[in-house]
């Protein structure tokens, strides 16, 4: 995969995906409302600067609750990532029962974009790829 390194940090790696015109997002390890508002904002800015409409987000290594970001991410940031062009979300879901609750009450408080949610990183990415 042709990835370039956009922003990491220890919670939070972004890259464009040259092959795909998309940004890959890879979440790692315990996220609280700080790293969770810090990531998307980075999130945002990157995904204006490279002007794609597509988003890859793994929280496949996210080993955390992080509800009470929940009502800011479907309120806030993800109307500002659609209004700055935000089409296609895949969301691979983390293994940890409390953070996929946290996805799922996310996705409760959105109403755009599309966003779907995936047990596996393969199939959100062929998703993604026929959108």
């Amino acid at each position: 995969m042709a990835q370039h390194l956009l922003f990491q940090t220890s919670y939070i790696s972004i890259f464009y995906d040259y092959n795909h015109d998309w940004l890959y997002v890879d979440w790692t390890g315990d996220q609280t409302l700080e790293t969770v508002q810090t990531g998307c904002m980075q999130m945002l800015e990157c995904m204006r600067d490279e002007r794609c409409h597509k988003v890859l987000n793994d929280n496949t290594r996210v080993t955390s609750m992080w509800s009470d970001a929940a009502e800011w991410g479907g309120h806030v940031w993800f109307p500002a990532m659609a209004d700055a062009g935000l089409e296609y979300f895949a969301w691979v879901y983390s293994p940890n029962l409390y953070s996929r609750l946290s996805t799922d009450l996310t996705l409760q408080h959105t109403a755009r974009p599309l966003i779907l949610t995936f047990d596996s990183l393969e199939t959100a990415s062929a998703w993604l790829e026929q959108m």
